[in-house]
């Protein structure tokens, strides 16, 4: 009976080093909440003229463009905005992917950088080109002013948009 008291105990043990394991690793995730939510990189067209920003979820933060941008063509200029905010988002996109990797990539056995650089190519039919910028530090911005009640309620108040004449 001893041997299986000790087996019992030794399986017991195993168990408690595991949970204190998944505990460990999960009082992490705050912390990667926040580095993900910090996440921002910056890519400049090839030509310069257009330099985009996206943050955490590919969202775009910003689109700059030069006086040079003026004198393109407007489909071009349109093809050059839409082709750096996709590299922009895409480098966003593996940041985070890179983030949640380094807190639970061997915990959960899955590789979510390949995952997503997978998803690109699929997507865009080529692997996804590295961000031509360095990732920014990401500047505090104004809170976004959300209206009162759901958003559904948001242009009842409002009147109709269109009128009839």
């Amino acid at each position: 009976m001893s041997a299986q008291m000790d087996e019992l105990i030794a399986q017991f043990e195993n168990f408690r080093a595991k949970v204190r394991q998944a505990e460990a690793r999960f009082a992490d995730v705050g912390d990667m909440q926040e580095r993900v939510a910090q996440v921002s990189t910056t890519v400049t067209s090839p030509d310069g003229t257009v330099t985009v920003t996206a943050g955490a979820g590919g969202t775009v933060t910003d689109v700059r463009l030069t006086a040079g941008a003026m004198r393109v063509e407007a489909g071009q200029l349109s093809a050059t905005i839409m082709n750096t905010i996709r590299r922009a988002v895409a480098g966003a996109v593996q940041q985070q992917a890179g983030i949640v990797d380094e807190t639970f990539g061997d915990t959960l056995g899955v590789d979510v950088s390949a995952q997503v650089r997978e998803a690109q190519t699929e997507a865009f039919g080529t692997a996804a080109a590295e961000p031509a910028s360095e990732p920014q530090p990401r500047t505090p911005s104004r809170p976004v002013r959300r209206p009162r009640g759901g958003d559904d309620d948001y242009f009842d108040d409002q009147g109709p948009i269109l009128r009839r004449s």
